[in-house]
C-alpha cells in the first residue's frame, strides 16, 4: 500500500507540474485553460490524500509480516502469570536496512494477545516485569545519548509506537487509555 501510495504521489506531483505549465502557456499564449489535465491532477491529489488519511487514521498491526519475525526475548510470564510477552524481531530494508522490535502481551484470562510496544531495536533488549500488569521494557543503545526507547508500561491501559501509527489510529483507540510515541 505505501509502494501504491508513492507511486500515485509521485505522478499527481509530474501532472501538477504539468498542470502548472499549460496554465502559465494558456494565460500567455491565450489557450483554452487545461480541463482535463486540472481533473487529473485533482484526482491524484484525492487518491494520496485518501491513502494518507488511510495509513495514519486507520493503523492497525494486522499488516505486520508475521512470517519473517525472528523471536525475541521470552516468553516472560508476568508475577501473577496472568499475562505472557513476546518479543519479536521484524527486520527491514534488506542488508541496508534495520530491525524493528515489538512486544506482544497474551492475557490468559481472555485468550487474546496485543502488541504494546513497536520501535526500532536497540543493541540492549530486555523485558522485565515490575508489577502485576506492569513491564518494563529496556531497548537501548549505550553508545548513542539519542537512542533509548525503554519504557514502562500497563499491559492493560498502555502501548508505545515509536512513529506514533497507532496513537493516532481511529481503530485502535479503544485498546488502551495512553500512548506514548518518540
Amino acid at each position: 500500500m505505501i509502494i501504491f501510495g508513492l507511486l500515485i504521489t509521485l505522478i499527481t506531483v509530474v501532472l501538477f507540474i504539468i498542470l502548472c505549465t499549460n496554465i502559465i502557456i494558456s494565460l500567455f499564449k491565450k489557450k483554452p485553460f487545461p480541463k482535463k489535465m486540472l481533473i487529473a491532477t485533482l484526482v491524484g491529489f484525492s487518491l494520496t490524500l485518501t491513502i494518507y488519511i488511510y495509513q495514519v487514521y486507520f493503523f492497525t498491526f494486522d499488516d505486520l509480516d508475521r512470517d519473517n519475525f525472528q523471536e525475541g526475548p521470552g516468553p516472560v510470564a508476568s508475577p501473577t502469570e496472568e499475562y505472557t510477552a513476546n518479543a519479536y524481531y521484524e527486520p527491514y530494508g534488506g542488508a541496508a536496512g534495520g530491525v524493528n522490535v515489538l512486544v506482544e502481551i497474551t492475557d490468559h484470562q481472555d485468550h487474546q494477545s496485543q502488541i504494546i510496544y513497536y520501535g526500532d531495536a536497540k543493541t540492549d533488549f530486555n523485558l522485565d516485569w515490575v508489577g502485576e500488569n506492569t513491564l518494563s521494557i529496556h531497548n537501548d543503545h549505550p553508545e548513542n545519548s539519542n537512542s533509548n526507547r525503554s519504557i514502562t508500561l500497563q499491559v492493560d491501559k498502555e502501548i508505545y509506537h515509536e512513529s506514533g501509527f497507532a496513537c493516532k489510529s481511529l481503530l485502535m483507540r479503544d485498546r488502551y487509555e495512553t500512548c506514548y510515541q518518540n
